[in-house]
């Protein structure tokens, strides 16, 4: 059985999806980009948006009842990836122990041209 789940502390979906689906124990979240909960962009470039972007999976994480621990798997879907270090530098933060599996990709271009996006797949 699966149940959405939402989280009041991120912008509103953009479209016909969910924050995040919880199937059983795991959680998939959709991708989240560097967005206050206003959906405004924050400021400080690819560091700044990379902060809020895993900001904002942490907060639909904690609305279904996971933890940044529990993340197994992340895609990043990145602008440019001469950010590339720079993403990794903020990214590494939000990890302790074991990294989770990750996969990341160069896209031609991101909903309202952000410069990152991030999606994550957590297991209790």
């Amino acid at each position: 059985m699966k149940k959405a789940i939402s989280a009041e502390n991120v912008s509103k979906a953009i479209g016909p999806y969910s924050h995040a689906v919880k199937t059983g124990n795991m959680i998939f979240t959709s991708g989240q980009m560097g967005v206050t909960v206003d959906g405004k962009f924050v400021e400080g470039g690819i560091a700044a948006q990379t902060v809020q972007c895993l900001e904002n999976v942490k907060a639909v994480l904690t609305a279904g009842g996971f933890k940044m621990s529990d993340v197994v798997k992340t895609t990043v879907f990145i602008s440019d990836m001469n950010n590339f270090a720079l993403m990794n530098e903020q990214y590494a933060k939000f990890f302790d122990g074991a990294f989770p599996a990750r996969s990341c990709v160069q896209v031609a271009r991101l909903p309202k041209d952000a410069l990152v996006e991030i999606e994550a797949v957590a297991v209790k």
